[in-house]
């Protein structure tokens, strides 16, 4: 709950130098991943970033392709707001975080090529759907890195269903969902003049600005500015810079999850 109170303790804390729950300003909140999850998807995943709990399923439906992309397959992400994870959240259609949520994931993963969309072709008018549903279990701040995270390394655990005899085979001897690369992001947050990594959730009620920036080991592939406040070009430089150096953690965490 937002108060002004907790607010200006807050600002108090950074103008000493100080966060909330102890961090310094550009430090990861405890982070850990596990993959297998759920039984019956092809690929899950489950990331905890502090308090902030996510899980993600990955789903594959024979479908038609996209009219402009005959030969490639279809890659869907839906985030849902669990009412379990936060008393903000309420039941019902999606809200605008929920639809901000997955669009910002669904871009990173789409920007770095994370699946190897050729390959999810089946035959003339048949393509694979990937689908990607995110679940909130419990919020304490930055949901979009948490969820980046779930939903990467659930893609890149998922098994590969076999059509046989025109059926859908799910089980037995499968290979893995082609992939190619590996996506991570990193959420900044404005506040006071001073640029925190990782806002918790006490922190996300007073930030002016969000910044999230989705790369993988080479490149920026999406950055997605939230909020009203403004982010100055030098603070965007600071920001690139410590995604970059923070990401490595992050892969080398999925690639121990996935068994590389």
């Amino acid at each position: 709950m937002k108060t002004t109170m907790t607010g200006e303790y807050i600002k108090e804390m950074l103008g000493r130098g100080v966060r909330e729950d102890g961090r310094k300003f550009l430090e990861y909140r405890p982070m850990d991943l596990k993959v297998g999850i759920i039984p019956n998807a092809e690929g899950s995943a489950e990331a905890y970033l502090g308090n902030t709990r996510v899980l993600a399923g990955v789903k594959l439906v024979p479908g038609e392709p996209m009219p402009d992309k005959p030969l490639e397959g279809n890659l869907v992400t839906s985030a849902e707001l669990l009412p379990l994870a936060s008393e903000e959240f309420d039941i019902g259609p999606p809200s605008p975080e929920a639809v901000e949520l997955a669009r910002v994931v669904d871009r990173g993963i789409r920007a770095a090529n994370v699946v190897d969309m050729q390959k999810l072709f089946i035959e003339e008018g048949s393509v694979w759907n990937v689908f990607i549903d995110i679940y909130i279990l419990n919020y304490d701040g930055n949901l979009f890195d948490a969820s980046t995270l779930a939903a990467t390394s659930a893609l890149l655990s998922a098994r590969m269903p076999k059509i046989e005899e025109k059926k859908v085979i799910r089980e037995g001897n499968l290979g893995k969902l082609p992939t190619t690369n590996i996506i991570t992001s990193s959420t900044f947050g404005s506040m006071s003049e001073h640029v925190l990594l990782d806002p918790s959730g006490n922190e996300e009620l007073f930030i002016d600005a969000r910044l999230t920036i989705a790369n993988d080991e080479r490149s920026v592939r999406a950055m997605q500015k939230g909020l009203s406040g403004s982010i100055t070009p030098k603070e965007v430089e600071q920001m690139l810079e410590v995604a970059f150096e923070k990401s490595k953690a992050a892969r080398s965490m999925v690639r121990k999850a996935i068994g590389e």
